[in-house]
């Protein structure tokens, strides 16, 4: 038996974990390059606060609490912003000439020596979590040099700059040395650090007549922030066009570009969309975080039978497994997920994306160019050509990429792809609809995974609650069912922006194609008797899994009604469900 480690051992004696939730956070690190503490927060299983104390008794350094306390401004000014950016520290206390600071990583001596040097002083190291640390430095320096988006808005505002006579091409970009002062320059670099800041999934900025709307996507949900003036619509549109090597002369048409970024240690790739709109030109940011690819399968969501069921699925030799779900659902992570399993260099992967959002370190990425006439389906047919093992598809999107897609999977191929349906079932339907001959995808598919994205309750100021009984009867549960679960609630704190959730988890349902359904598709069988002959044969439903996932405390009535909704067919699953045994 493998000895557990000191880390391990005190989070044991805590019981802060057991060891069968730290056996699982340690194989997920291995698998994925992380730390064992980072996945342990990520699943669930603990909070920044337990994994940063077990690193403080492990290094016997002392844990700090900074929402306990005060730091003065005499020991902030020691540590000059800029290093406390870079390298994610917090002048904390200053005694006999020794300087303490707050940092995450114990380890971290390059820092320490850093600071020694330009203070020419003694330094020394207390922990605290790096979430805590990076809101500190926000709250003690200012937010980004003194302002933030809102507060700069809020300036133009107040002042009576004139930007209605301004053009595009005053706005360019130049190699002076004051060019990052200028007011636009700041503001869209704090819309950007802002976002980041709060896990914004995109940035919106949308022109209406009298004002020019803000928002940013946060765990799916759009939240607006403060409107800027409308006289500074050409002013932002323009930097931002600049920034992608977008032509800024071009008002008619929808433009696509691309930004790369650093925002404190995170390299980010935004992808700009530009539509006109009839007050002006809207613009869409695209956030891609390389960190969001880096997730397992084991942490999408999946309860212990799903994941087996599907880990069996994509390691097939060949055939068509599919994700569905709507836009902003998480196909795109699944698919990630299940293509970093399998990528070894024993196999060969290649895909075919509309756009590639993120790169794959060993996996051949090919992008489709429609001006060029370079599709789904000609890729497909080029690729087959340099041998693969595993196909990505983007999405099958007509008839000619489908027929590709299963001609691949025919030959040997092991081919994953995307489409838009509501459920598993209705992806055999899809298909057929778009000219797919019935007998070819009952022959092809072995799996479709139907998916959505609900947000799940902060670690931080979750905590237990018993919901109104006519809430858990309208859900289809029973009484006796939920005196079995652990409801849980976010009060709503600063981890969360008083929201009550942080993070998002997936839903899933998973309809395997056996014997029976193979039958039923080339008899061409409705969706919905395919959908009941599945449930009544063990499969999960997107509502019963959700369901699970409240009753576990993860995540709530209202987000899993926000996504997906109740059918006749539920009731079934929802008695199978393992708490309802």
């Amino acid at each position: 038996m493998v000895a557990l480690s000191r880390f391990a051992e005190i989070l044991i004696r805590n019981k802060v974990v057991s060891k069968e939730q730290f056996a699982e956070a340690d194989q997920v690190a291995r698998e994925s390059g992380r730390n064992a503490g980072d996945v342990l927060i990520q699943l669930g299983y603990a909070d920044g606060d337990d994994v940063m104390k077990a690193l403080a008794e492990e290094h016997r350094m002392p844990f700090i609490d900074l929402s306990k306390t005060r730091i003065g401004e005499n020991v902030v000014e020691l540590v000059p912003e800029s290093v406390a950016r870079e390298s994610a520290v917090l002048p904390f206390n200053e005694e006999d000439g020794v300087l303490t600071i707050l940092s995450s990583d114990p380890s971290d001596m390059d820092t320490v020596e850093k600071l020694r040097f330009i203070l020419n002083r003694d330094v020394r190291v207390a922990l605290a979590p790096r979430d805590r640390i990076l809101e500190a430095i926000n709250r003690y320096y200012g937010q980004i040099e003194g302002e933030s988006a809102d507060s700069m808005l809020q300036e133009f505002t107040d002042t009576a700059i004139d930007f209605t006579e301004t053009t595009d091409s005053d706005f360019n970009v130049s190699d002076g040395a004051d060019e990052s002062s200028a007011p636009i320059v700041r503001l869209v670099q704090m819309m950007i650090a802002e976002a980041v800041q709060l896990r914004a999934s995109d940035i919106h900025i949308e022109p209406f007549e009298d004002r020019v709307r803000i928002r940013y996507r946060i765990d799916g949900i759009l939240q607006e922030r403060d409107a800027a003036p409308r006289r500074l619509l050409g002013a932002i549109i323009s930097r931002i066009k600049i920034l992608g090597r977008i032509d800024i002369a071009e008002r008619r048409r929808p433009q696509d570009g691309r930004i790369k970024v650093t925002v404190g240690e995170k390299e980010l790739d935004l992808r700009v969309s530009v539509i006109p709109t009839n007050h002006g030109q809207s613009v869409v940011m695209r956030l891609l975080d390389k960190d969001n690819i880096k997730v397992s399968i084991r942490q999408l969501g999946f309860n212990a039978e799903m994941f087996k069921t599907f880990t069996s699925m994509i390691r097939r030799p060949n055939g068509i497994v599919l994700v569905t779900g709507p836009t902003g659902s998480g196909k795109t992570t699944t698919l990630y997920a299940a293509l970093n399993s399998m990528n070894r260099p024993d196999k060969k992967i290649i895909t075919a994306e509309d756009p590639v959002e993120y790169y794959l370190p060993g996996i051949n990425q090919v992008e489709v160019n429609h001006t060029i006439g370079l599709d789904f389906a000609r890729i497909i047919r080029s690729m087959l050509r340099q041998a693969p093992n595993i196909i990505l598809v983007g999405e099958m999107r007509d008839s000619e990429t489908a027929s590709m897609g299963i001609q691949a999977s025919l030959t040997g191929h092991l081919v994953f792809s995307t489409l838009h349906t509501n459920d598993a079932p209705g992806a055999v339907t899809r298909m057929v609809d778009m000219g797919v001959p019935n007998y070819l995808v009952a022959s092809s598919v072995i799996a479709i995974l139907a998916q959505r994205l609900v947000r799940t309750n902060c670690s931080k100021c979750k905590a237990k609650f018993t919901p109104r009984e006519s809430v858990i009867l309208e859900a289809g549960i029973t009484m006796e069912q939920a005196s079995k679960a652990t409801f849980m609630k976010g009060k709503g704190c600063n981890h969360c922006q008083k929201t009550g959730y942080r993070g998002r988890l997936g839903i899933f349902e998973l309809l395997v194609i056996n014997a029976k359904v193979r039958e039923m598709i080339f008899a061409s069988a409705s969706t919905q008797e395919i959908r009941a002959f599945a449930v009544k044969n063990g499969m999960i439903t997107l509502y019963a899994d959700g369901i699970d996932k409240v009753m576990r405390g993860i995540t709530s009535f209202e987000e899993v009604n926000r996504v997906a909704k109740r059918s006749e067919q539920d009731n079934l699953c929802l008695a199978r469900l393992p708490l309802a045994q």
